[in-house]
């Protein structure tokens, strides 16, 4: 009796409702996927179909598989993998180093990018996104760079290649700046000190999440300073009022005490966003009104900012996302889409089951 690998498959394995909500995602990218074919004519198709290895990033978060080289290995016997991934059982596994040069092709394509926006997009239809309530904070993420590369700019150039940071110097007696030092490993990252921390090569991860359910609604990495929490949640905020193009519904933006700054309040309120921001009153006058912070829906933002962390935290412990193990703003920005697109799946999944029994 020949058996298809679907059989394998429990009819109640945690896996089984997430296929659908990606596939669905990437038939809309096919004009994608064929420009991505149609740019490398030359040299012939990639060597991986992308929704394939679309598929297998995913599956590598969902299982926190730290290397590509060890999904490569576990695909080679799992039969749960293959399945999900769309591999035959007597199909060849990629070598890792021809995955690794197709991911750089989505990202050069943004492929990443344009499916956590179709998954959000099949959030929203299933009537699980508000629209209008969100919250927004940001969280650390480590490089994948040490105290040792970090170097004056003069002399970066000459340390470049060299991934082992052997060349870079004590800094003992030395006043470090990231206006006078940089990375010699990845001059995107930035030194960085949270609190009573030890400074750290860092990025900084943002997310944008609606209310309603906790589900992210944007993500993005920035380099990392005083501001880019600020700065990049105006960007964010801007991007869910363009969306929403209802001048009738009021879009509220929760947040914590770190927001509360003049500046951020009126940006806010000039793009029509009420700012459910916590009030720091700690020795200053809040830049959040108080006839804001008096109201029954600002307590309601308070309350339900707080999912957003549970997005973190999936991430970081389950996503990999404390310390990235890839270079470049782009790239780190990219992981950090793509892990959250997986988090997004797995409260969908939730809502899927949950759903029915209120139906």
């Amino acid at each position: 009796m020949m058996r298809r690998l679907e059989d394998f498959v429990p009819a109640d394995h945690s896996l089984r409702p997430i296929p659908a909500m990606v596939n669905e995602a990437l038939v809309k990218m096919d004009g994608l996927f064929a420009g991505m074919y149609e740019a490398d004519i030359k040299g012939g198709r990639p060597s991986i179909v992308p929704e394939k290895l679309l598929r297998a990033m995913l599956l590598q978060i969902f299982f926190s598989v730290r290397s590509e080289r060890q999904l490569m290995e576990q695909t080679q016997y799992n039969l749960l993998y293959r399945w999900f991934i769309g591999l035959a059982m007597d199909d060849a596994v990629w070598v890792p180093t021809v995955f690794t040069k197709n991911r750089e092709r989505l990202i050069a394509h943004d492929a990443i990018i344009e499916l956590f926006n179709h998954i959000v997009e099949t959030a929203d239809r299933k009537g699980w996104l508000s629209g209008e309530h969100f919250s927004v904070d940001g969280t650390l993420i480590q490089a994948w760079a040490s105290h040792r590369s970090f170097v004056r700019k003069d002399d970066a150039a000459g340390d470049e290649g060299d991934d082992d940071n052997t060349g870079g110097t004590s800094f003992k007696g030395q006043t470090r700046s990231n206006d006078t030092h940089e990375s010699s490993t990845d001059p995107d990252a930035r030194l960085y000190r949270k609190g009573k921390t030890a400074s750290q090569m860092h990025y900084m991860g943002h997310t944008l999440s609606d209310n309603r359910h906790g589900l992210i609604a944007n993500a993005m990495v920035s380099t990392v300073d005083g501001h880019a929490e600020r700065e990049t949640a105006k960007v964010m905020i801007h991007a869910a009022c363009e969306a929403a193009d209802d001048e009738t519904i009021s879009i509220t933006l929760g947040a914590d005490k770190g927001y509360d700054a003049r500046e951020f309040i009126n940006a806010c309120q000039d793009m029509g966003v009420i700012p459910h921001v916590a009030q720091n009153k700690s020795g200053r006058h809040s830049a959040v009104p108080d006839v804001v912070a008096a109201s029954e829906g600002y307590a309601l933002s308070q309350r339900k900012r707080k999912l957003i962390e549970q997005g973190f935290g999936w991430a970081k412990t389950v996503g990999g996302i404390r310390q990235v193990m890839v270079r470049g703003l782009k790239r780190v920005d990219h992981l950090f889409v793509m892990t959250m697109t997986a988090y997004n799946l797995t409260r969908m999944r939730s809502l899927e089951q949950i759903r029915p029994q209120f139906a």
